[in-house]
């Protein structure tokens, strides 16, 4: 669906900035960005089908993101 080569996925950081190092760990956040990147392409290209502006999706999807709540931290 992309065009544009795939983005090398971030370092993962703690709270403390010192990287994940889990590799069962990294996977599943690499996949959750992966399938989230899928799902706001597939909701612009909706949009945009339906004769929506795209640059208001994407202003839709940054406030979504802005918006959610950190969960609870382990203590």
């Amino acid at each position: 669906m992309n065009a544009h080569a795939p983005k090398a996925p971030p370092v993962w950081r703690q709270p403390d900035g010192k990287p994940v190092s889990c590799l069962e760990k990294i996977k599943v956040l690499n996949q959750n960005i992966q399938e989230i990147e899928t799902l706001c392409a597939d909701a612009l290209e909706d949009g945009v089908l339906m004769g929506c502006d795209a640059s208001q999706i994407k202003q839709a999807l940054h406030e979504l993101i802005d918006g959610l709540a950190p969960p609870h931290a382990k203590k």
